[in-house]
């Protein structure tokens, strides 16, 4: 594994360490970045998939994020990576999760649609402010769920995950609660009424 250290770095000093770990390489090799802001994970992520980059990312620590970029080897010569800072692409969308599945009819069917809900929002060019899981949608935000990585990205990347209290208690799971913070009703209907608009599965 390639670590890079850019704790402290300005942009777009992140992406252009990062970009010259990538051209270093001679064939497949982990590089893990490690930046101590969310715009610095937006930003080396953003050029990281451009870059034909597996990309996932989690918060460590306050002020601390860590990015893990999965290559095949260096970028194509032609694959021109881009450079400069982009400000802050989250917008005043609020996600709203209240199941852990998508839609009515098949259950097993639905468990596989809101995973590939949650890995799209992972893949939006705007991502949400927040995101508030409620009633069967807090139990995607424990151990052991299968869109945790992605959640943790997101949260890396300065997207807020809420998960309702009430709703942990009731399914007995609050100390399991494995990414983001809990929440309370009063919140959750203080952000759906502040947000500019809500994105529901």
């Amino acid at each position: 594994m390639v670590t890079v250290n850019a704790m402290g770095d300005n942009c777009p000093i992140p992406v252009v360490k990062t970009k010259k770990a990538m051209q270093a390489l001679t064939g497949p090799e982990t590089i893990e970045v490690l930046v101590d802001n969310e715009i610095a994970v937006q930003n080396v992520t953003k050029m990281a998939k451009d870059q034909g980059g597996e990309v996932s990312s989690e918060k460590i620590a306050e002020k601390e994020y860590k990015v893990v970029i999965k290559m095949q080897g260096a970028p194509a010569a032609a694959n021109e990576a881009c450079e400069e800072c982009t400000p802050d692409m989250r917008n005043n969308t609020i996600v709203v999760v209240r199941s852990d599945r998508m839609g009515s009819g098949n259950d097993a069917l639905g468990k596989v649609l809101i995973k590939g809900f949650i890995y799209a929002i992972t893949q939006l060019d705007t991502l949400p402010k927040k995101m508030l899981f409620y009633n069967g949608g807090a139990t995607l935000t424990i151990e052991g769920s299968e869109v945790l990585e992605d959640l943790k990205s997101l949260e890396a990347q300065g997207v807020e995950i809420l998960t309702c209290g009430t709703c942990l208690d009731y399914y007995e799971v609050k100390d399991k609660l494995a990414v983001g913070s809990v929440t309370n009703m009063y919140s959750i209907v203080e952000a759906m009424a502040e947000a500019g608009k809500i994105i529901t599965p």
